[in-house]
């Protein structure tokens, strides 16, 4: 029963003797990957370029939250790590990517 629906909702059903174009068999299956691309894929290429493009332009002096919840000043930048400054004289060293990218910047975007 559950092949029936499938093929009715999907491959739609050819009569007995007539022969369906391969283009018109593959229809549903490049129509779903085309609104996965489109709401799926898409987005999240351009989030991850935003996150690279802020983490790139940070600078020493530059106020951040980790993503795990810390907030710091950048007192040092290296290829790979920040360190930054949360407390007075106590300073952490982290990863770059470990850096939440600025939620205010995002909203003033928008406008």
């Amino acid at each position: 029963m559950f092949e029936n629906l499938l093929n009715i909702l999907l491959f739609m059903p050819q009569g007995e003797g007539e022969e369906g174009s391969g283009f018109m068999q593959f229809l549903p299956l490049i129509l779903i990957i085309l609104v996965f691309y489109l709401f799926f894929i898409r987005p999240q290429m351009r989030k991850s370029k935003d996150q690279k493009r802020y983490r790139e332009s940070l600078k020493n002096g530059d106020k951040v939250v980790t993503i795990g919840g810390i907030h710091g000043k950048i007192v040092e930048i290296k290829d790979t790590t920040v360190t930054l400054e949360i407390g007075s004289q106590l300073r952490i060293t982290i990863e770059k990517s470990a850096i939440a990218p600025d939620r205010t910047s995002r909203i003033d975007d928008r406008k």
